[in-house]
């Protein structure tokens, strides 16, 4: 029996032991706090944003939201990015991507305080993560490495395959998968638009990531029996519902749930992990910032 993972359960675990150490951070009086910062008109930014207001209420974080006009000069978005980086209740900071084309975006990750960069994107972070010593794991890749120890799938002395190359999934995805340490140790092997017969890695491979952002690219027939299946595909298409669409992954769940061993569904697979580990980062922040130790999940 192919094994279904449920991202909102094992979210929900992680989030009650980080409730844990939210006690212990206000018990030294401290209490997590996030920002977000919403430069844009797109619907899909201002949901997510929403959603991770939420979780952070839920949760007893601390959120500050900065909204601004799309249209503004980009000296107010650093402007923004600048006073919270030098706010003691802020522990972590989150720009909302995408930002407008008159933004620069690397400018834009370059320009958040590194210790509060909970994304994992500043150029100092990525290096650590390249160096086996990160401060903060990008949240989708971190998701995933929580969800493979979850199903109790080792990637030590596995054939991974990334499908993709995205500095948000694809490459950190990598880098964690072959790190030696725990949920690493896999061969890693990274394949993207200009790879050639994509069928012939993935059938390969005993772990997949399908991080390519291609509607159902990936099926059963390119999929080895047994294989974990890890899609983080959330793509929108047109579908007899009554919104008009549906929400489906870089794999097709149908055909690719006949072969794999573990897979993971569109939505409730990898998404509600994303959301999750932005939590951890924030709560790993406050504890490095205040000094304040806290036994993380």
């Amino acid at each position: 029996m192919t094994r279904v993972l449920d991202g909102n359960a094992v979210g929900d675990r992680i989030r009650d032991d980080l409730r844990d150490c939210i006690d212990t951070l206000e018990r030294e009086g401290v209490t997590p706090g996030l920002a977000t910062v919403l430069m844009s008109d797109d619907p899909a930014s201002e949901t997510y944003v929403s959603m991770k207001t939420r979780a952070c209420e839920d949760l007893g974080i601390e959120s500050v939201h900065r909204e601004l006009d799309s249209s503004a000069p980009a000296e107010e978005l650093f402007d923004t990015v600048e006073a919270l980086n030098g706010d003691p209740s802020v522990h972590g900071i989150l720009v909302q991507m995408p930002v407008p084309d008159h933004v620069d975006k690397r400018r834009v990750l370059r320009s958040i305080d590194p210790r509060k960069d909970v994304d994992g994107f500043h150029p100092e972070n990525v290096g650590r993560l390249v160096a086996g010593d990160p401060r903060y794991k990008p949240c989708t890749p971190h998701g995933i490495q929580k969800l493979l120890a979850a199903a109790d799938v080792d990637p030590e002395g596995e054939d991974a395959v990334v499908v993709g190359r995205s500095e948000i999934v694809g490459k950190p995805m990598a880098n964690l998968l072959v790190q030696k340490a725990p949920g690493g140790n896999a061969t890693v092997t990274v394949c993207h638009s200009r790879t050639d017969d994509l069928a012939a890695k993935t059938r390969e491979a005993d772990i997949v990531v399908a991080a390519a952002g291609v509607p159902e690219m990936i099926d059963g027939s390119m999929i080895a029996e047994g294989a974990t299946v890890i899609d983080v595909g959330v793509n929108r298409v047109d579908a007899d519902t009554e919104k008009g669409y549906e929400l489906v992954g870089d794999v097709d769940f149908e055909s690719a749930e006949e072969r794999a061993g573990v897979i993971t569904p569109v939505p409730g697979g990898v998404g509600p992990m994303t959301i999750t580990m932005l939590l951890y980062n924030t709560v790993k922040a406050a504890s490095l910032q205040a000094e304040v130790p806290v036994d993380l999940p």
